[in-house]
């Protein structure tokens, strides 16, 4: 199955979504999950029987037109509807000036006067609502079409209340010319440009607020510089972005943004990396480290080689995985979902059960129009449609500021109900920049032969104690040996064959397993109450040294903890290590549960004991040796500031290894669950109130709704679930 992300053209409301997502969704082979307010549709399919061309086909036979797959590009766009709206705002007071002013006594305009001059009156008003006709004509259009697609939406309606207006009071029109003047009353042209202007004004409005939620997006993307200086035999060459090579060596210099994604090859320097990391202190940075696009160069000359270029980029990955996790559905999202799907049909039949009722109960017929219309243009599943995804967007971009990436919109619902945190030890509570503390050799070696024994076979493994003896090999500069028939057994050790002698390095369990006699146990009790991690070294069969190696807690673990205790959640330290060190550890960080010597399958196995007795577990690893437990609990979160994100499986990725943004996941998730709970409500509210005004309920104490004031209601119905959800930027 192969993911691709859409670009949606058409989509108004959340009955357009609803449709082609369903749509989508019946094609055999494709799954789709379809997002209203970034325009996309975030689409599975299976390549071997669909290609992206039948995928577009597919958004079109459903009514809408696909632009091909997304692409976040950088905002260069200007548009004139700022302009339009102004010219028609002044051009809509005038004719609620002509039609309604000496409602209010105001001087009627001369030839204008609707009791003495009608004619001249419906004529000027007919004339001027064709320029509103022209100016909702996408409206319009998008309306009729959707019928035809059997998938009605917003557009839908306003359509129909617009053209329903237009013909009546053009049909009046007509009679009035013809001699009767008493239907002057009846024409109700400035309905359809209200309608249509204030449909407009809403359009404008939403697509503002719209684009205020993807601020933390193209944030990302504007980071990235324009041009880049190349290292050419002839000097430095200034080029655009686009082109850069993969192997090209290019320069950066004080003040300048590194251009690609790279690893340095001269130089060394500070940079600064918050765009990414939440962190706003520089990072030093020395030949053969990683530098990524968009970091800011603070004090000095370094070369880097290009590897990693645009769609390949850190940066187009994080906007990727912010994209994808938009286009995901919470699961309080479905409620509006399944809501929406039924309202624009609803309030279809509604209208036209109004405009029967007026009828049957012999009201005259205008009045079961304007109801009928009234009925039309009230009712408002945008509000439904973006109460959800507005939030979700916002809380996303939020979360990608500072440096938490999460994957999906029900991680982001679901993770201010855990009620459990678990955490791995090393490279997660602690920093996993482990250091050899001990070294009990009882072998024919000296301890630099044995530990360049060791750090040959560490070489190929990726757990953290490995970096001990990597370290110690970089800083004496010592060679690897030639290592055969290497094995990483998970949760004992590793084994290999080094000049044809069997070494097997690993914890006590390997010990017994292989049951070989064991002489160091006092002193790996020692070594254990000390907070050491403990390697033994066994070649052939026999137990030749004993290695400890220690760890240092991160700075902000404890106080991490405790914020998370006093929110009533349990914590737990699941470790593979020792008893003795995992208790020392937990102990100092004041966690609540020690789990140690634990395989990877009995972590599994603990995480599910705690899910089938109700908890709702988060799991917080290095998303490498954790993966099976992070797949296993509700929430997986992964301590990883390497730039290969899309290659974690975690839910949520803290790309500064930050304990404390944890705290902040919480927070945030807390915050936009209630402003999603808020907008549902009143989006449920507005039209639970306002359509049985607009059908009539309330006429017979003379309080009435017209269709000018629907579509101003409509407007402020979106509005106050635009301006709520953007509580969440502050």
């Amino acid at each position: 199955m192969k993911k691709i992300i859409l670009k949606i053209e058409g989509m108004s409301c959340s009955a357009c979504q609803n449709r082609v997502e369903k749509y989508l969704n019946k094609q055999e082979g494709v799954t789709a999950s379809v997002n209203l307010v970034l325009a996309t549709a975030s689409v599975e399919y299976d390549e071997t029987k669909i290609t992206i061309e039948d995928l577009n086909h597919f958004v079109e036979e459903s009514g809408y037109k696909s632009l091909g797959e997304y692409k976040e590009e950088k905002e260069t766009k200007k548009d004139n509807q700022k302009i339009l709206l102004i010219l028609y705002a002044f051009l809509t007071i005038f004719v609620m000036y002509v039609s309604m002013g000496h409602m209010i006594g105001l001087p009627v305009i001369p030839y204008l006067n609707m009791m003495k001059y009608p004619v001249n009156y419906g004529i000027c008003l007919f004339l001027l609502s064709i320029p509103y006709l022209i100016y909702g004509f996408d409206i319009l259009k998008s309306g009729i079409i959707k019928i035809i697609h059997k998938g009605p939406n917003m557009d839908s309606l306003v359509t129909i209340g617009v053209l329903a207006s237009l013909f009546y009071s053009g049909i009046n029109l007509i009679k009035i010319i013809l001699g009767n003047d008493n239907l002057v009353e009846q024409l109700y042209f400035e309905s359809v440009t209200t309608i249509i202007y204030f449909m407009k004004l809403g359009r404008y409005i939403d697509q503002k607020s719209k684009e205020k939620t993807k601020e933390a997006i193209q944030e990302l993307v504007q980071i990235t510089p324009e041009s880049a200086l190349i290292k050419t035999k002839k000097g430095e060459k200034e080029s655009t972005i686009d082109e850069v090579k993969e192997g090209d060596i290019l320069i950066c210099k004080p003040g300048m943004k590194i251009a690609v994604d790279g690893t340095i090859t001269f130089g060394k320097t500070h940079l600064e990396e918050a765009f990414i990391t939440g962190e706003s202190i520089p990072i030093k940075k020395k030949i053969q480290d990683k530098v990524i696009a968009g970091s800011i160069n603070i004090d000095g000359y370094i070369e880097y080689r290009a590897e990693k270029i645009g769609p390949n980029s850190t940066i187009s990955e994080i906007v990727r995985l912010v994209v994808e996790a938009t286009n995901t559905k919470a699961p309080i999202g479905k409620v509006a979902d399944k809501a929406s799907g039924i309202f624009v049909p609803g309030i279809m039949i509604i209208s036209l059960l109004t405009l029967i009722g007026y009828i049957f109960l012999k009201h005259p017929f205008h009045e079961a129009i304007l109801s009928a219309v009234t009925v039309l243009v009230v009712a408002c599943p945008c509000a439904l449609g973006l109460a959800t995804p507005l939030a979700i967007i916002v809380s996303e971009g939020k979360a990608a500021k500072k440096g938490i990436f999460v994957k999906s919109s029900e991680t982001l619902e679901n993770a201010h109900k855990v009620d459990t945190i678990v955490f791995d030890k090393t490279g997660t509570l602690t920093y996993g920049n482990l250091k050899i503390s001990k070294v009990q050799n009882d072998s024919s070696y000296t301890d630099k032969e044995l530990l360049k024994i060791i750090s040959s076979i560490e070489e190929y493994s990726t757990h953290p104690v490995a970096t001990a003896f990597k370290n110690w090999r970089k800083e004496h500069n010592e060679k690897l040996l030639e290592v055969k028939d290497f094995k990483n057994e998970t949760g004992y050790g590793l084994s290999g064959i080094i000049q044809n002698k069997q070494y097997l390095l690993g914890n006590n369990k390997l010990i017994k397993k292989e049951k070989i006699t064991n002489t160091y146990q006092e002193l790996e009790k020692h070594l254990t109450k000390n907070g050491n991690s403990i390697i033994y070294v066994v070649e052939d069969k026999k137990v030749i040294a004993l290695i400890g190696v220690k760890d240092i807690i991160r700075t902000n673990a404890k106080e991490t903890i405790q914020k998370i205790k006093k929110q009533g959640i349990k914590t737990v330290m699941l470790s593979g290590d020792n008893q003795k060190t995992a208790i020392q550890i937990a102990s100092s960080l004041k966690i609540d549960e020690v789990v140690a010597d634990c395989l990877p399958k009995e972590k599994e196995s603990y995480l599910k004991e705690l899910k089938q007795k109700g908890h709702t577990i988060m799991m917080v690893g290095d998303g490498i040796n954790d993966a099976p437990s992070l797949a296993s609990s509700d929430i997986g979160i992964s301590m990883n500031s390497g730039t290969d994100i899309a290659a974690n499986s975690s839910d949520v990725l803290l790309m500064n290894d930050d304990l404390s943004k944890i705290v902040e996941l919480i927070q945030i998730s807390e915050k936009t669950i209630k402003i999603i709970k808020e907008n549902l409500f009143w989006a449920f509210f507005y039209n639970f109130c306002m359509i049985p005004l607009a059908i009539g309920i309330l006429k017979p104490w003379s309080i009435t709704l017209s269709p000018m004031i629907a579509s101003i209601s409509m407007v402020i119905s979106s509005l106050t679930v635009i301006l709520n959800s953007l509580r969440l930027r502050k």
